[in-house]
């Protein structure tokens, strides 16, 4: 028994052993997996996994599996490895399939820069590149809202919310006063011209948004002076979507239907209010008038002529790659409502695109061909003044079949009342039809040839084309009221035709050699090249005739009578990158161009840059966790501008007389012709731009982003300067005289807040500050008594004189207008200013320069929330600073105007604020109605869901999209809208609130 008892005490410890250590194994997780690269989707090898809270940990092998085992309820994986972002996962059923994003995966893609591609990491230049998947979401009509809030320095205004509509692009302020602030835009290589297609609302309104890759913006000279003479406002590159080489067929189809109304409305009296103010008047033969034509109705006129409007796009996409030959094909149609009745755009597309290669990829071929017919009835937006403007007391409808059964102001004998008529806004809308049908095509070839002897000297020849037809055909009824012409015997409607053609033609030729050397981490990469581009353009003119087919008198000139304008531009362009031990980088360019605007002596000019790169990161912070990136840039360059400047501007020329102004022969109406104004010394705007900036990446790169200063100034502004009597056939010309600074900083953020296998969350956000101000508008350096020149286009409804100016130390689009003085309760006094100079005199000399209608700082802000198969995202943007002229209160803020010299009216309701009679016309020029216009605006908030594979084979795979765009405005602006891209509230076409819903579809 002894012996029995000393056994199982030396064998029960050995066998506790043994059950503790197999209670113990049954406690065990067993994890297993693969890990991938997400941009390869090749197996990630030697990845070490740990898990989460222990240091316990493994390796994956060869194949990217890997095993090991965790202690109960320890089910939460960290994937780590160089090169690649630290990944956490968690899965209950013990296998993760694991994909992993490079760290520097941002920093290795290729971006493309002018005449050529370049890494993101070797960039010195201020370039900002946003692809499709960040783009803005929801019914996008045009390009340029894509990136709308999305590009730090970058301002896109909406023009309004007609479709088509397109929008006031602004890179760091602009560069011009009177020419053109317009970046050039090229598309999949083609420079395309900013003037403009005759029928279109906007020339971008004809390239399909959904046929877009990405959108890269060039800022500083550094990056934009190889396009030299158009450079000085930035470059946009566009770069369309390309099929995949060896791809299996995919085809997309994606719908999207919206439905827009308007968020507001003009403030305006009603039906009581303005019989309560015509009844208050006294008894004279006028309003004795006024009082007996008041109605009974209470219309809300702006009701009348704004609808729900109901609106699709659709898409369809086929790409791939047969072998060596990758292509994508598409097709779009999109019939857009416009909120205002009977506005509505049709548009058809397609685009092709091929990109084979031959000779063992030694020579690659780009085939790019796009094309889009538009049909649109375009509304007469003057019905949008109207509608505030007419007698509310009255009913929409006359009960008379005449003049469209419309109610209308009469004359005693029944005819339109010719002068202070207002036509009926409903009428003005339904009695004419104006229709337009641009069409665009744009298309290129391009041959990239690497010699067999030397395959890293390539040869490259691009052929493109960007041609345009525009027809207007205008119809109103012969019982239109805008239309209607008292003569004898009464003319009515109208027919009107315009027609014109476009067609640039472009050969772009050059050399590139690239070269790295890996011993010591180096590469070299030179461009050298030649460019030549054509742009002819043919106007058409036709004779007006009535409704009935009849001649108007005074348009009998012969039809198609036209002319052609023509100009060239040549180009020389070289450029020079340089990175040397993979931290330091030199980039040197230089173009120079020759263009037949102007006279020889001034046909050329040279355009030059340099920038440096120094990659901070591995000389200083080598060993910091916290710190993934650190680079300096800093940048100088000089670009151009000759946008804006005629074509024979130096050149003495005639002008045609309009039909209108044709001198009567007999029966026979003659045009004339008359010389015309010219500047012989004419020449480009240039721009010198600096530019210092900090790129960083911190904690993996989850957080990265760029701090950029710049300063640019414009020499030899386009201005126009008045000319001494009898000097020139024109008192005005165009003359390069005068300088201008924009100062500024541009910070930019991108932020992964949360990265799972599961849930991400992203961030950016972007601001701006930039300060305009005119150094110099006159020949001599300095003229006190030169107070500055008229902004044009200023003027404003019912204001007698210019209400902005540029004058020297101020900003351009500055506001020049008389002190308002306030009674005791802060109402302003009707007519009552500031004498400054205290002359006893109210003039010129009075007025100030205020705020100006250009923000000095500007913000962007979105996010996107990724939860399983759902994301959530936003789109943000403020303006701080800018101001806008309210010409609704300064036109229609009067007794006169609801109490008109010939019939009843209506009024904004400010009247009822300041009881303005509006019979003193420097009232108008008032700085009570320049008003604080900040603003920030919700642009959209976008919903998905991703439903995945559908159908009975699974080959489908299906998405659904909701998006809610124009959410929410905050702002001290007391107008419809403070978005105003030229600071003059008049007549603009509401934005309206959009509801749209869609589906994605991928076979």
């Amino acid at each position: 028994m002894k012996k029995t008892t000393q056994k199982i005490s030396r064998i029960l410890p050995v066998f506790l052993f043994f059950v503790l250590f197999s209670l113990s194994s049954l406690a065990q997780n067993a994890l297993s997996g693969t890990v991938t690269d997400s941009k390869t989707g090749d197996p990630a090898s030697g990845v070490t996994v740990t898990i989460k809270g222990t240091k316990t940990s493994t390796q994956t092998a060869a194949d990217g599996t890997f095993k090991l085992s965790a202690p109960a309820g320890k089910n939460t994986l960290l994937f780590t490895s160089v090169g690649f972002a630290t990944q956490e996962s968690t899965s209950t059923s013990g296998t993760f399939k694991i994909s992993l994003v490079q760290a520097n995966q941002v920093l290795n893609e290729v971006v493309v820069v002018g005449y050529g591609t370049t890494r993101k990491k070797d960039l010195t230049g201020a370039i900002t590149t946003v692809s499709s998947k960040d783009f803005q979401k929801g019914v996008i009509t045009t390009p340029e809202q894509l990136i709308a809030g999305k590009v730090p320095g970058v301002s896109v205004i909406s023009g309004g919310g007609r479709p088509g509509q397109g929008g006031t692009i602004r890179i760091r302020g602009g560069a011009s006063l009177n020419a053109s602030n317009d970046p050039l835009i090229v598309v999949d290589g083609i420079p395309l011209d900013n003037d403009g297609i005759k029928g279109a609302v906007n020339s971008l309104s004809l390239i399909n948004p959904n046929d877009i890759e990405t959108f890269t913006v060039l800022k500083d000279a550094s990056a934009a002076a190889i396009y030299g003479t158009r450079a000085a406002n930035g470059v946009i590159i566009i770069t369309t979507k390309k099929g995949k080489a060896g791809g299996d067929l995919k085809v997309n189809f994606s719908t999207l239907s919206s439905w827009s109304k308007i968020t507001d409305k003009v403030d305006v009296l009603n039906g009581d209010q303005v019989r309560s103010i015509i009844n208050g008047l006294g008894n004279t033969p006028n309003e004795q008038l006024l009082k007996s034509q008041l109605g009974t109705a209470n219309t809300d006129w702006q009701d009348v002529i704004y609808r729900t409007a109901a609106s699709t796009d659709n898409n369809l996409s086929f790409s791939g790659g047969i072998k060596k030959l990758p292509y994508r094909l598409s097709l779009g149609y999109s019939y857009l409502n416009g909120v205002l009745v009977t506005d509505n755009l049709e548009r058809f597309s397609g685009s092709l695109s091929l990109n084979p290669s031959f000779f063992h990829d030694y020579l690659k071929v780009s085939i790019n061909l796009k094309a889009t017919s538009e049909k649109s009835r375009q509304a007469d937006d003057g019905a949008i003044v109207n509608a505030v403007n007419f007698d509310p007391t009255q009913p929409v409808y006359s009960g008379s079949p005449r003049y469209g059964g419309y109610f209308e102001w009469l004359e005693a004998n029944g005819t339109p009342m010719q002068i202070g008529g207002t036509a009926n806004p409903l009428g003005l809308l339904e009695e004419q039809s104006l229709m337009k049908y641009p069409k665009r095509s744009i298309g290129n070839i391009q041959f990239d040839y690497k010699f067999h002897f030397l395959p890293d000297l390539h040869l490259n020849l691009n052929l493109g084309y960007d041609v345009s037809k525009g027809t207007e055909n205008n119809f109103a009824s012969d019982s239109a009221v805008v239309n209607y012409k008292v003569t004898d015997p009464y003319i009515g409607g109208n027919i009107y035709r315009g027609k014109q053609t476009k067609r640039s033609s472009l050969l772009d030729f050059y050399l590139n050699y690239q070269k790295s050397i890996t011993s010591i981490k180096s590469r070299i990469d030179v461009t050298a090249g030649y460019s030549y581009n054509n742009y002819l353009t043919t106007n058409y003119n036709y004779r007006n005739y009535t409704a009935h087919g009849d001649t108007i008198p005074g348009t009998t000139a012969p039809d198609f009578l036209f002319d052609k304008p023509e100009h060239t531009l040549i180009g020389l362009f070289g450029r020079l990158n340089f990175v040397a031990r993979d931290k330091y980088m030199l980039t040197a360019t230089v173009r120079r161009d020759g263009s037949s605007r102007f006279i020889k002596k001034n046909r050329w000019g040279t355009f030059p840059s340099v920038a440096l790169g120094w990659k901070l990161k591995d000389d200083f912070f080598r060993a910091s966790r916290v710190i993934s990136d650190l680079k300096l840039r800093i940048g100088w360059g000089v670009t151009g501008q000759q946008d804006g400047i005629g074509n024979y501007s130096y050149l003495t020329n005639y002008n045609l007389t309009t039909p209108q102004s044709s001198v009567g022969m007999g029966n026979t109406y003659l045009q004339a012709y008359y010389p015309a104004g010219f500047n012989s010394d004419l020449k480009w705007e240039s721009t010198t731009t600096y530019n210092a900036a900090l790129d960083y990446g911190l904690f993996n790169n989850r957080v990265n982003g760029s701090v950029d200063f710049y300063y640019k100034k414009t020499k030899d502004l386009l201005n126009e300067i008045p000319q001494p009597a009898g000097t020139n056939f024109s008192a005005i010309i165009l003359a390069n005289v005068g300088d201008m600074d924009n100062k500024g900083v541009e910070f930019n953020v991108n932020l992964q807040a949360i990265r799972k296998k599961d849930v991400t969350l992203d961030f950016n956000f972007n601001a701006t500050y930039n300060k305009n101000e005119i150094t110099n508008l006159t020949v001599q350096e300095k003229d006190p008594n030169y107070i500055g020149a008229p902004v044009a286009g200023s003027g404003a409804a019912g204001v007698q004189g210019v209400t902005q100016i540029n004058a020297v130390g101020s900003p351009r689009n500055t506001f020049y207008l008389f002190h308002q003085v306030y009674d005791k309760d802060g109402r302003p006094i009707e007519g009552l200013f500031e004498d400054v100079n205290r002359d006893g005199i109210i003039n010129d000399k009075d007025k100030y320069k205020g705020h100006s209608s250009d923000p000095t700082v500007f913000y962007g802000f979105s996010a996107n929330l990724s939860v399983k198969k759902f994301n959530l995202g936003f789109v943000m943007r403020a303006n701080f600073n800018n101001y806008v002229y309210n010409n609704v209160y300064s036109n229609k803020g009067r007794l006169n105007s609801v109490a008109g010299a010939y019939h009843v009216g209506n009024a904004s309701t400010n009247y009822l604020d300041t009881r303005f009679a509006g019979g003193t016309d420097i009232q108008t020029l008032s700085d009570y109605y320049v008003q604080n216009a900040s603003f920030l605006k919700m642009d959209n908030i976008n919903i998905g869901y991703n439903i995945g594979r559908i159908g009975k084979t699974n080959h489908a795979n299906l998405r659904l999209t909701a998006v809610l765009q124009n959410v929410f405005t905050i702002s001290k602006y007391k107008g419809l809208d403070p978005e105003i891209s030229n600071g003059i509230d008049g007549k603009v076409y509401p934005r309206p609130r959009t509801i749209s819903v869609g589906a994605n579809i991928d076979f």
